[in-house]
């Protein structure tokens, strides 16, 4: 009996200390907005999203389906690509998934090369239903300044250009860390 009430004592303590430990680490966190534009360029003489791979059926497929795209997309703090300041790019790939709608599997990080965040990254993880007026990613990690960083991305899509394939969307990334 002495025994079982040292053990649940014991185990009582360790749990304590571990939400402890957690609550003093999450008073240190910040919690940090984003709001930037994502530009995939797929017209002109230098596109900066690839279609690697597909699927024998991708090309019948309504969505794409199996489509596989790699992207070096410019990240601006304003929605035109021409005269917005540069703030980074979204590199990484981004997968047609959904077979009856036109969803996509995104992976990328927001490599910041200019401006407060310069030298550090965001990753960015989920499903982007493209044609949903707003699509909600994880943040799975970062680092630099972002290091530890969890969170989510809300995309909205500011301008899509049905001939050319070009589309502009405002990202809003909220990162704790």
């Amino acid at each position: 009996m002495a025994a079982t009430a040292a053990l649940i004592a014991l185990i009582v303590l360790a749990g304590t200390t571990s939400h402890s430990e957690a609550a003093s680490s999450a008073a240190g966190e910040k919690t940090t907005h984003i709001k930037l534009y994502w530009h995939d360029v797929v017209s002109g003489p230098s596109p900066t999203v690839v279609q690697v791979a597909h699927a024998a059926s991708t090309n019948a497929s309504k969505t794409g389906f199996g489509g596989v795209v790699v992207i070096d997309d410019p990240l601006t703090e304003g929605p035109a690509l021409t005269s917005s300041r540069l703030l980074g790019r979204a590199q990484g790939t981004y997968i047609s998934a959904g077979k009856d709608d036109v969803s996509l599997f995104m992976s990328m990080n927001f490599v910041f090369t200019a401006g407060r965040y310069n030298g550090s990254t965001v990753a960015i993880m989920g499903r982007n239903a493209v044609f949903s007026a707003v699509r909600e990613m994880a943040v799975v990690g970062g680092t630099g300044v972002f290091r530890w960083a969890r969170g989510y991305a809300q995309a909205r899509t500011h301008t899509f250009d049905l001939k050319t394939g070009d589309a502009t969307v405002e990202y809003n990334v909220f990162i704790k860390h």
